[in-house]
């Protein structure tokens, strides 16, 4: 099986060139839980050639309905090794490198990427990877659910700080929203990566309403 052959349904939406383009970009995913484990299916298959994931916790029984990258079998194993597996066992054409330690541990390694997409659930260590990305001039894309909500920001210039640092922890959260909010983050990073127009520094929230209807809102981020 050849590349092409592989990623034929993409080649055939933006060309051959595009598609090896994006063989030399790396990118961190930090945090393998939910939004972990869409962006990992999502990306992991779409062409990028270098993936690290960044988690440090094991897989429990309640994580799985919603965290769509683990089985029954899976239980007990750290994340970032399990999905890393994965990826390699539906692409062989990535390299996927799992880093079983906290964001804290990781940033001292000062590895360099493309691109950093944020799949953790708190706030404080969502400041430190715009701390880490500012400092090395590196966009981020930034993710959150709860419930039927979710909000996602292309962060480049903006300023993270404008959100209130404290560790909120969701009441609850159904499946198909952060699969939703984990795709929507995996859409605006692989048109970042092959080269499109993506809207920087804007945040978009959606919610249902008490109808039903799915709205989508969106706010301009005050820059640095």
């Amino acid at each position: 099986m050849t590349q092409s052959e592989y990623f034929n349904r993409q080649i055939q939406l933006w060309g051959e060139g595009t598609q090896n383009s994006l063989q030399s970009k790396k990118i961190a995913i930090i945090g393998a839980g939910g939004l972990g484990s869409t962006l990992s299916m999502a990306l992991g298959t779409s062409g990028i050639g270098e993936i690290h994931i960044v988690d440090f916790d094991t897989v429990s029984n309640h994580n799985i309905h919603r965290q769509i990258a683990f089985t029954l079998d899976d239980e007990g194993k750290n994340k970032a090794k399990a999905i890393t597996a994965l990826i390699e066992s539906k692409n062989p054409f990535v390299k996927a490198v799992a880093f079983n330690m906290d964001f804290e541990a990781f940033k001292e390694m000062e590895n360099s990427y493309d691109l950093i997409l944020d799949a953790t659930d708190n706030l404080p260590v969502r400041g430190e990877i715009d701390a880490y990305a500012k400092e090395h001039k590196t966009p981020w894309i930034y993710a959150s659910v709860e419930e039927f909500n979710g909000q996602v920001c292309f962060f480049d210039e903006a300023n993270f700080q404008v959100f209130n640092i404290s560790d909120h922890k969701p009441g609850g959260i159904t499946a198909p929203i952060v699969m939703h909010i984990g795709s929507l983050q995996a859409n605006l990073a692989l048109r970042y990566l092959a080269g499109l127009t993506v809207s920087k520094d804007k945040l978009y929230y959606l919610y249902f309403n008490d109808e039903g209807e799915l709205i989508t809102q969106k706010f301009g981020m005050p820059k640095v």
